[in-house]
């Protein structure tokens, strides 16, 4: 990965980072090739470096589920949520069949239970952060050693665990709930309800994934909604701290964070809001400074994260861009945090 000026651009380059707005919303996607017509829009924009591609080291994601799962996984989801009414439908059902899908491509991939991944944060809709969801508490449950079938509840528990903001009137991205009038905020904090009676009389559906639909605002002090209860099943427990996660990094019913501004917040909530279990089993396989995030090291040099390393989800691999002088360095400087004892990840920058 190399940084270049935007007066450096020949036109045969390929975007090693996507080219992102304030507000999340992507305008050149990665390894898109920078085309001569592009450059005067994106000095309009403001943008005057861009990150290209080299051919020693770009990051690489690691990613729980695979993109193509992801996208037909989310596309079942939309088409049976979005057209769900109070009336029992057969194609409900289909959503215990998407919660096996997801299980099953978890499962196939080599090593999944000790991976750490890049899960970064983004803007998206609820019916991508609730396959997000899913995915994040399926492997929390694999890798608290829970059975097929507690996994497969859990899984179908938090497919559905937002299907009552269908029935709320309300705009609910990157907005803070908090911040609503009473009278909104009220009705906000009714989505569960709403979506648990919506499916309480799904025969096909299990006691513990309904009760993850009504519980997964609750937290562990009492202090959560909409029963503001203290004894939580383990299931919802999970549900509870993936659905937190998840939904700081992509802006659902709150302010977007950055991953690591949601971990420091989460090592804080253990015990009080949230099981601290199931956090220590999420923030191990999280990757606290994702991979292509950009940081400012102690010694205030300017890098980019290009792997994890595994085990140790806050010493990432890093390329150095930049000294600390500001200048670019030309020549592929890689430092390994676990191999660097004294320096470490001071602020991140994207």
């Amino acid at each position: 990965m190399k940084l270049l000026k935007l007066e450096q651009i020949t036109g045969e380059e390929e975007l090693a980072r996507a080219i992102m707005t304030d507000d999340y919303k992507e305008l050149l996607s990665e390894g898109a090739r920078l085309k001569k017509e592009y450059i005067s829009k994106l000095k309009e924009l403001g943008i005057t470096e861009v990150y290209v591609k080299d051919k020693v080291s770009d990051p690489k994601a690691l990613v729980i589920l695979k993109e193509e799962v992801n996208k037909s996984c989310k596309q079942k989801v939309q088409n049976i949520i979005s057209k769900h009414t109070y009336r029992s439908s057969e194609d409900m059902v289909e959503i215990g069949k998407t919660a096996e899908d997801i299980i099953t491509n978890i499962m196939e991939e080599d090593a999944v239970i000790e991976q750490i991944f890049d899960i970064k944060e983004r803007s998206a809709d609820i019916y991508e952060h609730s396959i997000s969801t899913c995915t994040l508490a399926t492997l929390v449950a694999l890798r608290m050693k829970l059975s097929k079938e507690r996994v497969y509840n859990i899984g179908v528990g938090c497919l559905l665990h937002d299907l009552g903001l269908r029935y709320i009137a309300l705009d609910v991205e990157n907005i803070n709930y908090e911040e609503f009038p009473d009278k909104n905020r009220e009705e906000y904090r009714k989505h569960p309800i709403y979506g648990y009676t919506a499916l309480k009389n799904e025969e096909w559906l299990s006691k513990s994934s309904k009760e993850i639909v009504l519980c997964h605002h609750e937290q562990v002090d009492g202090n959560g909604y909409p029963l503001h209860a203290h004894e939580l099943s383990q299931e919802v427990r999970i549900a509870a701290v993936c659905d937190f996660f998840d939904e700081h990094i992509c802006g659902i019913g709150c302010q977007r964070m950055k991953v690591y501004e949601v971990v420091e917040y989460l090592k804080a909530a253990k015990d009080t809001m949230f099981d601290a279990k199931v956090i220590d089993t999420l923030l191990d396989f999280t990757a606290v400074y994702p991979s292509g995030s950009k940081v400012l090291t102690n010694e205030k040099e300017t890098a980019i994260v290009i792997r994890q390393n595994k085990g140790f989800p806050e010493r990432p691999v890093l390329q150095i861009v930049t000294d600390r002088n500001g200048k670019v360095i030309d020549e592929n400087v890689i430092k390994d945090l676990l191999e660097h004892n004294n320096v470490f990840i001071e602020n991140v920058l994207n």
